[in-house]
């Protein structure tokens, strides 16, 4: 095949340093086109972001060249340095170390914007670190609790 094709979803989930609840409603919005125009610049779409004032999740639909890793790297790097510049009064911001990840097939994508679209409302019942497990537990992702959370 002379061409590279690619069609490849994944919700990627992390939070604030320690949790920190900083993300406002002011500050979310605008964080999100933010973090789309950094993914653009790179050839992938942020297909939809949302979350709390704690943590965020990101849907992206990759590009061909572009890694898990590097995406998030990008995003967490430029959208901390934005913060700090675009609202000095957040100066205590900052994401934590880590991230998590799951693929999502194309059937899937519609339920896991949704679920995205809907955290306000979903996060009455449960934490974040609640939400984490969960995930990865549906996933089957081994993890140790000492190392989750930063």
């Amino acid at each position: 095949m002379p061409q590279s094709l690619a069609c490849l979803y994944v919700h990627i989930i992390y939070s604030t340093r320690d949790r920190t609840p900083l993300l406002t409603p002011v500050l979310r919005p605008r964080l999100y086109e933010y973090c789309a125009g950094i993914l653009r610049s790179r050839g992938a779409v942020l297909a939809s972001m949302g979350g709390t004032a704690d943590h965020v999740h990101l849907l992206l639909s990759f590009g061909r060249e572009l890694a898990v890793a590097e995406a998030v790297r990008l995003v967490k790097a430029n959208s901390s340095k934005w913060i700090h510049e675009t609202f000095p009064a957040q100066s205590a911001f900052g994401w934590q170390a880590g991230y998590a990840a799951f693929s999502v097939s194309w059937s899937g994508v519609a339920k896991v914007r949704a679920y995205i679209e809907n955290q306000e409302e979903h996060h009455k019942g449960c934490s974040f670190q609640e939400e984490l497990r969960l995930f990865l537990r549906r996933h089957q992702v081994a993890f140790d609790e000492r190392y989750v959370w930063d």
